[in-house]
């Protein structure tokens, strides 16, 4: 199988590549070649034996999606995106890039006749926009509030409408806000919600923009992987036309996140939370939904964390090489 990755170097899309390259499968299937690419040249884990590519490229740019795609890959995960915050901030870019760049690689896999590749599209919970229900259904409405969640609603109807037209057999996957994220915080809006449990867990301050009470729906970034490596064989045909779901996760409050910390780290690590209020911030974390039934996902197989205990429990071992305390 080869298998192609957008936004290669990102934090899903490394792991991601990572686990393939340790494996040497996907979705339970082997992997003979990887092509990855982001808008710095993704790192190739050095164990991977199969043929490899990896290059740097705006995916919006002109003849970038026909050189993804000229190896005909059989999966093409396409997690190449602006972030939240940053493409509120710079409406022309997120537009170019998350909208854009989606129709640029659909277009040129529409291009060649008989070509049909699996493609796994990242999508978001800033699809839907308040007022929203207490725990929102399969079924319910997109109503984005924010650019960045306008336009993966717009990517979600490509990737409905060019499945239905046999030009890719897709399927959407709505990440839950994955957390902890490893390493230095990124421009998305919802950094905070990692920020305030990773710097604690690495003995050094965090700010907190928002209040104790604001919920919201988590998981991992070994569920996020999880999810991708999953969706890569799913047999999509019971989906119907309805190709894009929310992914199961855990909804949690920031205080119950600082609880969870408390429990792992002890007092010490939650002493180190600032509580700096940020308005921006907080307006945009304010249209986000809180909670979800993802039972159409569950049924087709797709698991997540229970307990937030448990996303931080990842994190000391995936990150941090030990055990919770």
């Amino acid at each position: 199988m080869r298998v192609a990755i957008t936004g290669a170097a990102g934090m899903i899309g490394r792991k991601l590549a990572e686990r393939i390259a340790a494996t040497g499968m996907l979705g339970g299937k082997s992997v003979d070649a990887m092509t990855l690419v982001d808008v710095i040249i993704p790192q190739v884990a050095e164990d991977f034996t199969g043929q490899r590519e990896a290059f740097s490229a705006d995916l919006s740019a002109p003849d970038v999606a026909a050189r993804i795609i000229a190896d005909r890959p059989d999966v093409i995960v396409h997690l190449a995106a602006i972030v939240s915050g940053e493409a509120e901030a710079d409406m022309e870019k997120g537009y170019r890039v998350n909208l854009d760049g989606t129709r640029a690689l659909l277009e040129a896999i529409a291009a060649i006749d008989g070509y049909c590749p699996r493609v796994i599209y990242a999508s978001s919970l800033a699809v839907f926009g308040a007022p929203f229900p207490p725990k929102i259904p399969d079924d319910y409405h997109l109503t984005p509030l924010t650019s960045y969640g306008t336009q993966k609603a717009m990517g979600e109807m490509l990737v409905n409408d060019y499945s239905r037209r046999g030009l890719i057999d897709g399927i959407g996957i709505r990440f839950p806000t994955i957390c902890i994220r490893p390493g230095t915080p990124n421009k998305a809006a919802s950094g905070f919600f990692s920020g305030i449990l990773r710097e604690p867990l690495n003995g050094q301050a965090a700010i907190l923009p928002v209040d104790d009470d604001v919920r919201h729906w988590f998981a991992s970034p070994r569920s996020a992987v999880g999810y991708i490596d999953h969706a890569a064989t799913l047999d999509t045909a019971t989906m119907g036309a309805q190709r894009c779901m929310t992914m199961p996760g855990v909804s949690a409050t920031v205080g119950e996140q600082i609880e969870a910390l408390r429990a792992v780290a002890g007092d010490a690590a939650v002493a180190l939370i600032r509580r700096v209020p940020d308005p921006a911030v907080v307006n945009i974390v304010s249209g986000w939904p809180r909670d979800f039934d993802t039972a159409r996902a569950l049924s087709l197989g797709f698991r997540a964390e229970n307990t937030f205990q448990q996303i931080i429990t990842v994190y000391l071992e995936d990150e941090m090489g030990q055990k919770a305390l």
